[in-house]
């Protein structure tokens, strides 16, 4: 598979997820505009979150990179092309998450206490308390519907359908969204601390769970149109499970390690907004967190996710056949193609995250207080070039069915992730939590992408070879070009008097240096020949 063909495999794929990384954002953003960014805020996203975070720890990690090379290989070597395999499949994580589900709904009152910090369960926060619980219970059964969506869309990706998974995630977030609306509408905007009413949950738990319910149903029909007939089989033994299942446990300890650094993560930025809700000051927890971490995964999800789902099925082939030279060839090119776009858009997170975050300033309920969220917007940008290196790497030990390395890689991560969030927090008040644990997130993911190289280089062979290193001096050299026209751009508009503190200067301010460090950086890769951008660009133009 060359480079052109990667990008055109990934384009239908990367447009919806473009479309559904919009549409999250958005979804994010009325949040803010409806309930702020204080511990209202927190409440809700956490009791929103937790189920989805308890889906990873129980199954995620086992359906989303274990399944589809094993699902790849029987497609390739049974002779009904895999339909009873995946129907077994389907069948056991189906009872998996179901079971799961009844446990965690009825282990809701000690889960949350995992999740929040404890100042929140003394008697001043007995209110904000319950309507934490009861958001939680309402949406709770989330974890099976993220399940489902999973094994369903993991069947369509092994059969090479991978649009259907990409862009089911809109539904969702239309449903959200409307939601949201209508708790405005119905109640009203504010910045509270002071919790939710029973009704107010209500809206709140249950659409946000009818919303992850959708997203699944949607995806039913193109099961039919891959030629996959789901019919229920119990039959697990001797169908060679138990070897995805020994491969599921290392993932299920490296999702286990990385869950205990989002428990912690979460437990330090839910003490922030119930620290500022006790003192009156500006919060800057979770909730916060989670759009800066938002903005960074864009690139990712848009470009990393769309391009890995695509190498996948080559990459476990190749490592089949012990074919490493034209693996590394594929991981390589893809790397590549990732990074020409992530490291770009990175700089611009750095050098205007805190004009871009004025956007947030137009929404009511926070009167244009978006510092906080300025600041976490710059932090996260170390991170989405790291994370984009080691999740692509991660992806050439899962083709090659080695799911130890990576928990023992995810242990390093998970350890400086929170050694790192404990010692900067705990220098700062409130309002720089956030920008602290996305300062943390980046560093602990340097370390990983540095690890994920070296181990994987020696199982495969130099995965940073002369190309990769020539490609490397050019990307930082046309990066950099950009960011100084950025910020010189920006300070001329300062210097100008635009106001970008303000939303609609800040716009303007991160809109047009924007434009010109893009331009710049185009303008750069011609000069020194840096040839991904260029075919990227001419596939995505061509496809359109």
């Amino acid at each position: 598979m060359t480079e052109q063909n990667i990008a055109r495999a990934s384009a239908w794929m990367a447009l919806g997820t473009i479309v559904s990384r919009l549409t999250g954002f958005l979804r994010l953003l009325l949040l803010f505009a409806v309930i702020g960014k204080s511990l209202n805020a927190d409440i809700f996203n956490n009791a929103n979150t937790i189920p989805n975070a308890l889906y990873i720890l129980v199954a995620g990690g086992i359906f989303n990179v274990v399944l589809v090379p094993q699902l790849v290989r029987a497609m390739k070597n049974d002779e009904d092309g895999g339909d009873a395999y995946a129907n077994r499949v389907i069948t056991l994580g189906l009872l998996v998450v179901a079971s799961a589900t009844a446990i965690l709904v009825v282990a809701v009152p000690w889960l949350v206490r995992l999740f929040f910090n404890a100042r929140l369960f003394t008697p001043a926060f007995d209110q904000q308390r319950e309507s934490l619980e009861l958001l939680a219970y309402l949406c709770m059964p989330q974890v099976f519907f993220y399940g489902s969506f999973v094994l369903i869309g993991q069947v369509l990706n092994a059969r090479s359908r991978f649009g259907p998974m990409m862009w089911a995630p809109i539904v969702n977030n239309v449903v959200a969204c409307a939601m949201l609306v209508s708790y405005a509408i119905a109640f009203g905007t504010s910045d509270g601390r002071e919790g939710f009413s029973a009704v107010q949950s209500l809206l709140l738990g249950i659409g946000s769970t009818l919303a992850i319910a959708t997203q699944t149903a949607v995806l039913v029909p193109f099961l039919r149109q891959a030629g996959f007939h789901f019919r229920p089989r119990f039959d697990f033994r001797g169908v060679g499970l138990s070897h995805t299942l020994r491969l599921g446990m290392w993932t299920l300890m490296f999702v286990a390690v990385n869950q205990v650094a989002f428990t912690i993560v979460q437990r330090l930025g839910t003490g922030a907004t119930t620290a500022a809700a006790s003192t009156g000051e500006d919060a800057g927890g979770s909730a916060v967190y989670e759009f800066g971490f938002l903005v960074s995964q864009m690139p990712h999800g848009v470009i990393t996710v769309s391009l890995a789902t695509a190498i996948i099925p080559t990459l476990s082939a190749l490592a089949a056949e012990r074919r490493y030279d034209r693996f590394r060839l594929e991981l390589g090119r893809t790397l590549r193609i990732a990074l020409v776009i992530v490291v770009p858009l990175a700089v611009v997170g750095g050098c205007l995250g805190q004009q871009a975050a004025t956007v947030a300033g137009l929404v009511g309920s926070l009167n244009g207080n978006t510092q906080v969220i300025g600041y976490t917007i710059q932090a996260f940008a170390l991170a989405m070039v790291a994370f984009t290196v080691h999740y692509l790497m991660l992806r050439g030990f899962y083709a090659n069915e080695d799911t130890r390395t990576p928990f023992f890689i995810q242990s390093v991560i998970a350890v400086v992730n929170i050694a790192t969030a404990i010692v900067l927090t705990s220098q700062v008040g409130p309002s720089r939590v956030a920008m602290m644990l996305a300062l943390s997130y980046g560093i602990s993911y340097v370390v990983g992408a540095v690890l994920s190289v070296l181990l994987l280089s020696r199982v495969v062979g130099p995965v940073l070879d002369r190309e990769m290193l020539i490609f490397t001096g050019r990307l930082v050299v046309c990066a950099s070009l950009a960011a100084f026209v950025m910020l010189g751009v920006a300070l001329g508009l300062d210097a100008a008097g635009v106001d970008q503190a303000r939303p609609l200067g800040g716009l303007l301010s991160a809109a047009g240096a924007a434009a010109a460090g893009g331009l710049t950086y185009v303008a750069a890769a011609k000069v020194v020949h840096m040839d991904q951008l260029t075919y990227l660009l001419r596939t995505v133009l061509r496809r359109s």
